[in-house]
């Protein structure tokens, strides 16, 4: 299989996680730290259609910058805004994101990594 990116942030759980994942699976993988290199805009406009979830569902949360913003700010706002917030901040984005050619998933599961890459359904 081709080599998949994930983005993510050392200090995440659910990213070390799914990097221990990819290692016990010999899934070949570059890691992409996402608070120094969050997504380009470029980027996003290939990956969440990829994803298939809305650009909302990208959205950490449960985290600090979530909450800086607050949820009514982001209740209103538009899917450019929130993209644009998303290449701003890397702690914005739900992580991880495991890229591959022709498929995104945002979060963490075994049964979707499973699925998707070793084609265990």
């Amino acid at each position: 299989m081709a080599k998949v990116i994930i983005c993510g942030y050392e200090k995440c759980d659910t990213c070390r996680k799914a990097k221990r994942w990819l290692e016990e699976h010999d899934v070949d993988y570059a890691w992409r730290p996402i608070v120094e290199e969050p997504p380009t805009k470029t980027e996003l406009s290939v990956w969440i259609p990829r994803s298939r979830v809305p650009v909302r569902k990208w959205l950490n949360t449960s985290g600090q910058s979530y909450r800086a913003i607050g949820k009514a700010n982001v209740d209103s706002a538009t899917d450019a805004t929130l993209v644009k917030w998303l290449t701003e901040d890397g702690k914005l984005v739900k992580r991880p994101v495991l890229v591959t050619p022709d498929r995104v998933l945002v979060g963490f599961s075994p049964d979707a990594y499973s699925a998707l890459l070793l084609g265990a359904e």
